[in-house]
Formats: structure tokens, C-alpha cells, sequence
């Protein structure tokens, strides 16, 4: 079985963010970097996948800059067998243009089942994933926490509004990874000495403009200082008055 998972850079989630001089992005200096949160899953259950199949084969992918090397060569680590990076050339991607670029290239490799992150804690849109189903004409399940395989077959379950969600459906396939679906190994030392051998290739993207683009970046404004009212019942009708006349919410 060939098995595909797709990863994105992406600035930790603890990181200090600072707006960029362009005022469209982030200002590097001194953020953490690291592989998006939900894409270890994907790379995990990519893994479990081929482990418990006995044969085939995982590649992992990623649209970006030299920079990535790093995030590809620790998924290695963790057990992938080749790495690839579709360069960017510096462009700012959006989810159109950066599933059209995956899909052109997963088009010309084998592929049994895609995995993708169900987001990327960047951006926040949920629609690569997707998007590359439609694209590669494939079946499509998002947001998957737990995931059984028999033959071409699988078997999907997701959380829903108000309780759980099971998709049948047949390989080949696109499945966005959730939170609950597995447990993301640690690379040992033994997978990072190997990770150094393995095949890490480079390629140019194919000429696809973003959809959208960001026209300006800010911070949320600072929050108010915390007003105090009082104590106790005392403090009720000053309450009621500021919910009134100040947050105007009554």
C-alpha cells in the first residue's frame, strides 16, 4: 500500500506572535516553529497503517520553503520512508492553490490513501483535505477519530453535533486526522540516525496563484482592565447598571 500524508510548518501555538513590517504576516524572529499538531496524526496513522498492513510504503509532502527540511526530517524519524518538498518560491499559498500543487504532484506517484491534518493551527480552514479529494476524485471522510481498515475498505467514525458518525467507503481514499485517533510516536535515536539516509527529494511547485489573499494582519486589541464593582448583593444594582448603560447588553 502507498500511503501519502501531507504536513505544514507552522508557528507554535505558544509562540509570542508578532506582526510582520509588510503587515500581512508574522515576524519569524524568534518563533518556534514546528509540524502542525493534527498532521502528527496523520503521519502517525500513516505509519500504523503500513505496520499493520506488512508492506508499502509512506511519503510525506510539503508545500514550502527550505525551512521545512527540518519538520520532513523529523517525520522521518518517526518512520516515513521518503520525504518530499514541493518549493514555494516564497508565495503565499491560501487552501485553493496549495491542494492544486499537492494534487499535481500526488497525481504522479502511486497512492492508495492520502492523510492531511483535519487543519492547519495557522490558518484555521479545515479545506485542503478536502479540496485534494475533489481534485484527485477520490472518497473523502474529515475529522477522523478513529479508523478501521479491511482489504480496500474502510471504516471512518467521527464526532457529529450530538453524537458519532460512522463512513463506510472504498480505497482510494482522503482522510483527515482528528485528535483521539492515535497516539504520535516520538522519533528515537535509532530513527533519527536513519532519518539522516533517507531520501529527502526537492522540486519546483506547479505555477498556481492563491485564490485569496491577506490584505492586512493585526493583533486582537487588549483587553479592558477588569472593573470591580463591588462586593456581594451590594454590588448587584451596580451590576445591572453596567450591563446596561456600558455593555448595553440588557
Amino acid at each position: 500500500m502507498d500511503i501519502i500524508a501531507c504536513i505544514k510548518r507552522v508557528a507554535a501555538t505558544d509562540s509570542k506572535i508578532k506582526i510582520g513590517a509588510d503587515g500581512k504576516s508574522i515576524d519569524p524572529a524568534g518563533v518556534e516553529f514546528v509540524l502542525n499538531p493534527y498532521d502528527e496524526y496523520a503521519v502517525e496513522q500513516a505509519l500504523r497503517t503500513k505496520e499493520a498492513a506488512g508492506k508499502g510504503s509512506v511519503t510525506v509532502v510539503a508545500l514550502g520553503g527550505a525551512d521545512v527540511q527540518k519538520e520532513l526530517r523529523t517525520c522521518l524519524a518517526m518512520g516515513a520512508d521518503k520525504a518530499v518538498l514541493i518549493k514555494d518560491g516564497g508565495v503565499a499559498h491560501d487552501a485553493y492553490s496549495t491542494a492544486e500543487i499537492l494534487a499535481a504532484w500526488i497525481k504522479t506517484v502511486p497512492h492508495d490513501l492520502v492523510f492531511c491534518g483535519r487543519q492547519a493551527v495557522d490558518g484555521d480552514n479545515s479545506q485542503t483535505g478536502a479540496r485534494l479529494a475533489t481534485l484527485l476524485g477520490m472518497s473523502c471522510v474529515t475529522d477522523v477519530e478513529k479508523l478501521a481498515l479491511d482489504g480496500n475498505t474502510f471504516t471512518a467514525e467521527r464526532a457529529i453535533e450530538g453524537g458519532r458518525e460512522v463512513v463506510k467507503g472504498t480505497l482510494p481514499a482522503v482522510l483527515t486526522t482528528d485528535k483521539g485517533l492515535n497516539e504520535p510516536r516520538y522519533p528515537n535515536l535509532k530513527g533519527i540516525m536513519a532519518a539522516k539516509k533517507k531520501p529527502l527529494e526537492e522540486l519546483a511547485a506547479a505555477a498556481v496563484a492563491p485564490a485569496s489573499k491577506v490584505a492586512s494582519l493585526a493583533l486582537p486589541p487588549e483587553r479592558p482592565p477588569v472593573k470591580m464593582l463591588g462586593e456581594g448583593a451590594a454590588a448587584v444594582g451596580a451590576l445591572i447598571a453596567a450591563l446596561r448603560n456600558e455593555a448595553k447588553v440588557l
